[in-house]
């Protein structure tokens, strides 16, 4: 989650929600997303809410934020009621790996004595390649989890040390190998691409190796300058060189023409998959504007159309649950043209597109211009839809500007 909230409306003390968002629960998936905050280091390129334990001190620690986790779920439980059993849990961060296969086990067993889980439900966590080993994966799979998403980001050793990434370039493949050893049937590996210094033999390498590791889905993301991180400080310094967009452009192809030769598909602009089953179930739901429940500090919820966000800091966050009032900072409620433009947003970039429906008359005109330039699909443009073409991907937020006009 970004380092600054967006403004927004006070959210009610006991975080209940306007009848007409709950009304239609069960209508839509239903999903659970835990944000654990914590860190062993600050990668130089991250503006998520995270801490280590230096600059946490003693305000907050794992045991206090499980504690403070359990309460927001029983939280949630009683504003949504009638909620259906989540259909797909995701556990992010931060590192939600340095909780330890125990500590992964107690925010599982919380989310499921809150809402329960269909009986498919995917359920992923995030992991750092170092904080993972054999006994890990097998503990977490016995526990429920059925999905890992591993940060690689590269095996180049020059480009992890600009992003100050601190695993050895090996050691994502071999954790990867760990997981499918486990029994682990669903993988995914994390690159970015565009570092300062990166060259087209450093991110064939790191291809090369997530290929090897034998996953069955990749998110390859463009290094994006974040304001107040350490590489943005270092690159207004002259320490290194801004990113250009022409080369990750050039990076972006590169990496879809190597996943797509091996057998991958895209289905979102930055996520490739082997095969339909393959695809993060959790993240479509937040494309498709599904419902969820956010829980952990700076967490984000929707449902039914109301999106609200936790107190950031994971001291006050446990501090407000303990006192008994939700930790939510402020809340909005979506107009239908607030939810419009949304879908223009998400569903764009998914491989399915949008229904033309979804535009307005001067968004359908141009789309029509847009097909006119190859941006967008001739075919599916004729059977009703807004679908990017290989080259509009490389340009899918100009695209969105367009048809939003």
């Amino acid at each position: 989650m970004a380092s600054t909230l967006p403004p927004g409306d006070p959210a009610p003390a006991d975080g209940t929600l306007p009848p007409e968002a709950v009304a239609g629960l069960g209508s839509r998936p239903f999903g659970v997303y835990v944000h654990v905050p914590f860190c062993a280091t600050r990668c130089g390129y991250c503006d998520f809410n995270t801490y280590t334990a230096g600059e946490l001190g003693t305000s907050a620690s794992p045991q206090s934020w499980l504690e403070a986790l359990r309460r927001e779920l029983d939280l949630a439980a009683r504003v949504l009621g009638s909620a259906p059993p989540a259909s797909t849990v995701f556990v992010g961060g931060g590192t939600p790996s340095l909780l330890g296969a125990d500590g992964l086990a107690s925010v599982l067993d919380a989310v499921r004595g809150a809402f329960g889980l269909t009986s498919a439900a995917e359920v992923t966590t995030e992991a750092n390649p170092e904080s993972t080993s054999p006994e890990f994966f097998a503990e977490i799979l016995r526990a429920g989890y059925t999905r890992v998403s591993l940060g690689a980001q590269s095996v180049a050793p020059h480009v992890l040390r600009i992003l100050d990434r601190k695993h050895t370039p090996g050691r994502p493949v071999a954790a990867a190998g760990e997981a499918r050893a486990a029994g682990f049937e669903h993988l995914n590996l994390d690159l970015i691409y565009g570092t300062p210094g990166e060259r087209p033999d450093d991110l064939q390498a790191s291809l090369d190796a997530v290929l090897d590791a034998g996953v069955d889905h990749v998110s390859a993301y463009a290094l994006i300058i974040e304001e107040g991180t350490a590489i943005e400080r270092r690159i207004r310094r002259g320490e290194l060189p801004s990113t250009d967009d022409d080369v990750l452009a050039e990076r972006y192809e590169q990496v879809d023409s190597v996943l797509s030769t091996s057998g991958f598909r895209w289905y979102e602009v930055s996520n490739w998959a082997a095969s339909v089953a393959a695809r993060c179930q959790h993240n479509l739901n937040y494309w498709r504007g599904g419902d969820w429940w956010g829980a952990g500090p700076g967490a984000h919820s929707h449902v039914g159309g109301v999106r609200w966000w936790n107190v950031k800091h994971p001291a006050r966050y446990a501090a407000t649950l303990a006192e008994g009032r939700s930790p939510a900072a402020a809340r909005e409620i979506l107009s239908e043209e607030d939810r419009r433009v949304e879908r223009v947003l998400l569903e764009l970039r998914l491989a399915e597109g949008l229904p033309l429906g979804v535009l307005d008359e001067s968004g359908v005109a141009e789309a029509k211009v847009a097909v006119s330039d190859g941006l967008l699909s001739q075919s599916a443009f004729d059977a009703g839809r807004a679908v990017l073409t290989d080259e509009g991907r490389l340009l899918a937020d100009g695209i969105v500007r367009r048809l939003l006009p």
